[in-house]
């Protein structure tokens, strides 16, 4: 049940004027605001408290941006620091302490490999804007414009960024299957079917025949976080990195979303081991506050002096915030946190997708989290996965809100439930989290038909 009762329709409160005139002056683009209609004023850690005085467990923590939670007391201070001391906090991309003390300390957290020879590229406030800047990198360093992408990918909003993403068509991308145990391309799942993802790459680069001419790189995401929580097997990132090393195809891995803990190390490449070419980050990286930046082998660094650019790219705050936020991950190991509370709470999970027909799968990996609704009534495909329920997802996730509990759909039919909790979160806090979402699904199966108009889902061993 809710934390606290709502207003009475009969007097509106302040919340709902806002939350009206919102739906009347704002793009019919809004997303979040939609499902989450919800006005928060104040928040903490994981809480966040509305303007109507209920209280909520934040698990879409700004869609994995905020690190740390809410308004932690290091970013605070690192803020405070900046305004108090009279630093300019627009400086294109001069030099400044600031900056300085931000890149020192990310190049302290990157794989030893790239970190030795590295450039950085501040590209602006948004991880879709270091997208465009890595694809315009290799295009610049190689001479080639083609680019490989994976099914169900995401990298952001901006034209490129798009024609790179798995809901996108464009002529200069090649779209290659991504490894999906559960929803198999190849209705094989494991091993085999990381196998025949990686051969089906090698066979469009190697064969003069397939229409594919040599790419200006290969970008990827080390877990699809939009495309359902979806991790990469490690093996299959190794044969990545071996295919495009082996053909001089330059690897970029998106961890805008994977990046600084949120897996369980603190960039999630090193599950694997790889050295990509080009690391695209943002989200965590500013603290809370809008960054993103490429980091790059220096040899592919054959720019001209402008050929990237953006008024917003020496954000000090964002800087300040973001060099406070990685070293606090990387001082308290919150990565290692991530991996064992994370594998707690998939375990969990797990023993709830046993007690429910409607839960198809439970995945992740660290503090990434998903659990895929499915159609319990409809028969499994050759794989053995059953159709997606999206209505059901969306009725699981407005029972989560009623209990006070925020979290994100994703996936290929809106039918994953995803948690990004902070990594800062207690055991207590995580069981509560997690309890919210149980009683959500069993009240969601009880009121929801299934997708053909059929009798609410129920959960296993019980008759409707």
């Amino acid at each position: 049940m809710a934390l606290t009762e709502t207003v009475p329709a009969a007097v509106p409160s302040a919340h709902e004027g806002i939350l009206r005139r919102q739906s009347l002056r704002e793009s019919a683009a809004r997303t979040y605001a939609r499902s989450l209609p919800i006005v928060p004023v104040r928040a903490r850690g994981l809480t966040i408290e509305g303007a109507d005085g209920r209280r909520y467990l934040d698990c879409l923590s700004g869609a994995g941006t905020l690190a740390l939670g809410h308004n932690h007391p290091v970013v605070l201070e690192a803020i405070h620091t900046v305004l108090d001391s009279g630093a300019p906090l627009h400086i294109l991309d001069l030099a400044t302490p600031v900056k300085d003390a931000f890149v020192t300390e990310l190049f302290a957290t990157l794989p030893r490999e790239l970190a030795e020879t590295a450039r950085i590229q501040f590209c602006g406030p948004a991880g879709t804007d270091a997208v465009e800047a890595a694809f315009k990198l290799v295009r610049t360093a190689t001479g080639r414009d083609g680019l490989m992408a994976f099914s169900g990918a995401y990298h952001g909003m901006t034209a490129e960024a798009l024609a790179a993403s798995g809901g996108a068509r464009h002529t200069s991308v090649t779209r290659l299957p991504y490894p999906y145990d559960y929803r198999c391309p190849f209705a094989t799942g494991g091993e085999r079917g990381a196998e025949l993802s990686a051969r089906w790459a090698q066979s469009l680069l190697d064969d003069d025949k397939s229409g594919v001419p040599r790419p200006a790189g290969m970008i990827l995401e080390p877990v699809q976080g939009e495309g359902g929580v979806i991790p990469a097997p490690d093996g299959w990132l190794r044969r990545m990195r071996e295919i495009t090393a082996e053909r001089g195809i330059p690897l970029i891995v998106d961890e805008v979303q994977t990046g600084v803990g949120r897996t369980g190390t603190f960039w999630a490449v090193e599950h694997s081991g790889i050295v990509p070419d080009v690391l695209v980050l943002s989200k965590a990286i500013g603290g809370s506050l809008p960054l993103a930046v490429i980091v790059y082998r220096g040899d592919l660094d054959a720019w001209q002096p402008g050929a990237h650019a953006g008024t917003f790219r020496g954000n000090q705050l964002a800087m300040a915030a973001g060099r406070a936020t990685l070293a606090y991950v990387r001082e308290h190991q919150l990565d290692r946190r991530a991996q064992e509370l994370g594998a707690r709470m998939l375990a969990r999970l797990g023993g709830l997708a046993a007690r429910h027909d409607c839960i198809g799968d439970v995945r992740g990996r660290g503090l990434m989290l998903g659990v895929e609704l499915v159609d319990r009534d409809a028969g499994p495909d050759a794989g053995g996965a059953r159709p997606a329920d999206p209505r059901l997802a969306a009725a699981v996730q407005r029972a989560c809100l009623d209990r006070g509990l925020i979290v994100e759909l994703g996936g290929r039919h809106s039918a994953v439930v995803r948690l990004l909790p902070p990594l800062t979160i207690t055991d207590e806090q995580a069981d509560a989290i997690l309890d919210r979402l149980a009683d959500a699904i069993a009240a969601a199966v009880r009121t929801t038909p299934g997708p053909t108009g059929s009798s609410p889902t129920t959960m296993r061993g019980t008759t409707p």
